[in-house]
């Protein structure tokens, strides 16, 4: 039997949501409702919780932010006369036959509520946490337009291999899996995300369109690169990475009637029905837009730039300041920071000791003139030498230990806590992921510091990033001197990195097989890594497993970062 075909169109709104932020979030929403509406949109869909930003975390527990929740979604509702959307928004339910509270994804068409989706899979893993919060869901669901059939998904409903989608599309005759996604930027993710569900487009028989969150939240980034993928896994549309976006499309829809059945691989069914009675509006033709993926190095530049201005801009803040001690991580965090905020609202701090060579001294004031930032001198040796005096009865000794170096890196984390109390402003620590993993660095020193743009990059990404900051700039941004210079903490006489740890891409290859792949020991010797090398780093990294806790945060860029991915108990005899 042939089925008719039909046309729907749909849009995906990709919003920078903040947690909390009702009024602002609701704003983006109806401008949204307004451009699709215009384009002559059929169905809008909204990223994943956007009527309260995600994750909203412990916020869920009150009930105060709950109420506001369900107000706003009823502004919102009321928002789409003449169109169908689907708003992401917690639910308290409290009937007979359902207790709890769910993810839920709201239809509501013309004005009204039409129907609910409750998130089906909880995903408990990473950075995820949704079983602390939220009841699963169990009915697979289409929405019957007139036009065709949508089913419904919330991000990880769709990453799952018993898909809800799969019945939705073989039992209700879905032609479009729509997904509200929240799915947390990692290096890579956008590209193997599209992948995977150009693969879930053509094994279901439906187009997907998934609408995922961009911007920062906290430690997590969203990077958007919302996609349209028809039924035989081609993609039609893609929205901009790192950036709000609307992306339209027109999909083929059939008349493919519902087998029958009244459950499917464990999930009940239901279908809503919003046909509406009437002529249909004229529209013109549209050519769905097709953003290009980022170069490597650009993708993760702007996933900084993104996660930085984010937190800078959603906690109020009105300037940074950085430590510029003349060496490569610093000088990267004061780039992003110029270009993620502008050039006004970044003031550079240099605090040279005995030990800081003139020329570390001297790179500091030509990146911050080349930045066009302000730049401050504050010497550390006088008050290093009051310490090292006042100290003199306790340490009776004249060497220099960690001490020592360490007292000259809380002095200069004092100093620069001083500008954030004294002005308000927000310090940046400037540590990287290789350094932290292994402990080099110093508690309340240079670990000092509001937030950490760089504290989920590896050290080879932090010369790979800034070689391709200074190709962009077209020359020397940052001088070469600090490129090609050994990396040193210059807290005593002719110190380097080398000293202490192995070359740094020996020691990221580690830390990524230890940290994100979690291989043992072994398992890393036998990819033909040095065992006393291997053995050595591994220790650095579980003995500082109360540093990796008490950092500041910073923006998750890998698959396993120091914070909510890598939970590890302070207090633990486990031997490797």
């Amino acid at each position: 039997m042939n089925s008719k075909t039909d046309t729907i169109r749909i849009a995906a709104a990709q919003l920078n949501t903040t947690v909390g932020d009702f009024e602002g979030n609701l704003s983006r929403i109806e401008d949204s409702i307004a451009k699709a509406s215009e384009s002559g949109a059929d169905i809008i869909i909204f990223p994943e919780l956007v009527i309260c930003g995600y994750p909203p975390e412990d916020l869920l527990f009150n009930k105060a932010f709950l109420f506001e929740c369900s107000r706003y979604l009823r502004k919102a509702g009321a928002l789409t006369k003449g169109i169908t959307a689907i708003i992401g928004c917690p639910e308290k339910a409290e009937s007979r036959t359902s207790k709890g509270l769910f993810n839920t994804a709201y239809i509501f068409h013309d004005g009204e509520e039409a129907g609910r989706y409750r998130k089906i899979h909880l995903p408990n893993y990473s950075v995820f946490d949704e079983k602390r919060y939220f009841s699963p869901g169990n009915t697979a669901m289409a929405v019957d337009t007139g036009r065709g059939k949508i089913g419904i998904t919330i991000c990880e409903d769709l990453w799952v291999k018993n898909s809800p989608a799969q019945a939705e599309s073989s039992y209700l005759g879905a032609d479009i899996i729509m997904n509200l996604s929240a799915s947390p930027y990692i290096i890579n993710k956008c590209r193997d995300r599209e992948k995977l569900f150009k693969k879930k487009a053509q094994k279901f028989d439906a187009a997907i369109c998934c609408c995922n969150l961009i911007g920062g939240q906290d430690e997590l980034i969203f990077d958007g690169s919302s996609h349209i993928i028809d039924r035989y896994g081609k993609t039609v549309s893609r929205a901009k990475p790192f950036q709000e976006d609307l992306i339209v499309a027109d999909l083929q829809t059939r008349s493919a009637p519902r087998r029958p059945g009244k459950s499917h691989d464990g999930y009940d069914l239901e279908v809503i029905n919003i046909r509406k009675a009437g002529g249909r509006k004229k529209r013109k033709n549209i050519k769905p837009p097709m953003s290009k993926y980022l170069s490597r190095d650009r993708e993760l530049y702007s996933a900084l730039m993104t996660g930085l201005r984010d937190y800078f801009t959603k906690n109020g803040f009105e300037k940074v300041v950085i430590g510029l001690s003349g060496g490569i991580d610093s000088a990267l965090v004061a780039i992003l920071a110029t270009d993620a905020l502008g050039k006004e609202k970044v003031v550079c701090v240099t605090m040279p000791s005995r030990y800081t060579q003139e020329k570390s001294t001297r790179d500091a004031h030509s990146l911050a003139e080349n930045l066009g930032v302000q730049i401050q001198e504050q010497g550390i040796s006088e008050i290093y030498e009051a310490y090292l005096e006042k100290t003199s009865g306790i340490f009776k000794t004249s060497e220099i230990t960690i001490t020592e170096e360490n007292i000259q890196a809380r002095i200069r984390g004092n100093i620069l806590m001083a500008y954030s109390n004294r002005h308000g402003w927000l310090v940046l620590a400037t540590g990287n992921k290789s350094e932290t993993a292994t402990g080099y660095c110093t508690l309340y020193g240079d670990m000092a510091g509001g937030f950490s743009p760089l504290k989920d990059t590896p050290k080879t990404a932090v010369y790979r990033l800034s070689r391709y900051r200074n190709k962009l700039s077209g020359g020397n941004l940052i001088p070469q001197s600090i490129i090609q210079k050994k990396p040193s903490a210059e807290l005593r006489p002719g110190q380097l990195d080398q000293d202490s740890l192995p070359p740094y891409p020996v020691l990221d290859r580690i830390v990524e097989l230890y940290i994100e792949k979690r291989l043992s020991v072994e398992e890393i010797i036998a990819k033909g890594l040095d065992p006393d090398t291997t053995r050595e780093v591994v220790d650095r990294i579980e003995q500082s497993i109360h540093k990796h806790n008490l950092g500041a945060p910073g923006i998750r860029v890998t698959s396993v970062s120091f914070g909510k991915d890598r939970r590890m108990p302070i207090t633990n005899k486990f031997n490797k």
